[in-house]
């Protein structure tokens, strides 16, 4: 079970994609990583959705948009009890509902399937529109990367979800500043995201990607507002809370060699002894 304390719940979620990364043997440990910190808090406090309540159309919304982060949205989905231990090592296998990207048709408790980026953040602005034109008070929350922003179908996303107002949509920005073929400053420079947003028509913040506590500050505030939709710059680091992934230039997706795995190893093992007595 996800653990209430936020800084618990986030070391829970980083065990869990480490282990079933492991289990796989390779994969997108950057990128998932990057967005732990995010799910604890919004699957710990702030998302209004459980196994019971997942089909019921006045839940929160949620839509990861950077696909290739499922592996940390399905270590979170098994903490929420949306499936058990044992499907969550099966990810990306033959026969699994746990693919490399997330699948609505398949994965208990994703709204959206999101493969091919850039689609995810324009159906999620389309579930925020719905839902505000069916009169339902919930909310939407998406994960955008800062790569992924390349793509100019995100901007026009963000262009109409400014024109309708769309108060109910919190957009959270992973700004971990890499993509698969490098640092996003050297492929396309995304220049200042904060500025770009507000020209965009949203209330926008920057925070610590890496505390729960300002995550969770700009959530709250991100909820109170009224008139735009609202968005959260997160400054994050590619592989967070494993400095050797870190580190490790080409971190987006990885197959381990023996160095890489005994770094691993040692963070889920440190993990382990944290979380004794909390772990489900």
């Amino acid at each position: 079970m996800l653990a209430k304390d936020l800084e618990t719940a986030a070391k829970q979620i980083r065990l869990y994609t480490l282990k079933e990364l492991k289990a796989l043997g390779f994969g997108h440990f950057g990128g998932s990583l990057s967005i732990v910190e995010a799910l604890s808090v919004i699957y710990g406090k702030h998302l209004n959705v459980n196994k019971e309540t997942a089909k019921d159309p006045n839940r929160d919304y949620f839509v990861l948009s950077k696909g290739h982060g499922g592996p940390a949205l399905y270590a979170t989905l098994f903490l929420k009890n949306f499936f058990t231990e044992d499907v969550l090592y099966t990810l990306n296998q033959n026969g699994t509902s746990l693919p490399s990207h997330p699948d609505r048709n398949l994965t208990p408790g994703v709204d959206m399937t999101c493969g091919s980026l850039g689609q995810g953040i324009s159906a999620a602005t389309g579930i925020a529109y719905g839902n505000k034109l069916a009169g339902l008070d919930n909310k939407t929350y998406c994960i955008v990367g800062d790569g992924e922003l390349n793509e100019g179908q995100c901007w026009e996303a963000f262009q109409f979800a400014s024109h309708h107002k769309l108060e109910n949509l919190i957009v959270l920005l992973d700004d971990n500043k890499k993509q698969l073929d490098g640092l996003t400053k050297d492929i396309i420079d995304p220049l200042d995201f904060v500025a770009k947003f507000k020209a965009f028509g949203f209330e926008t913040v920057k925070v610590d990607g890496n505390s729960v506590d300002a995550i969770d500050k700009a959530i709250q505030q991100a909820k109170a507002n009224k008139g735009k939709p609202q968005a959260i710059i997160l400054d994050t680091i590619k592989g967070q809370g494993v400095k050797h992934l870190e580190e490790k230039a080409d971190n987006h997706h990885v197959r381990p060699n023996d160095e890489d795995w005994k770094a691993i190893n040692e963070a889920i093992e440190k993990l382990e002894k944290e979380l004794e007595g909390v772990l489900v």
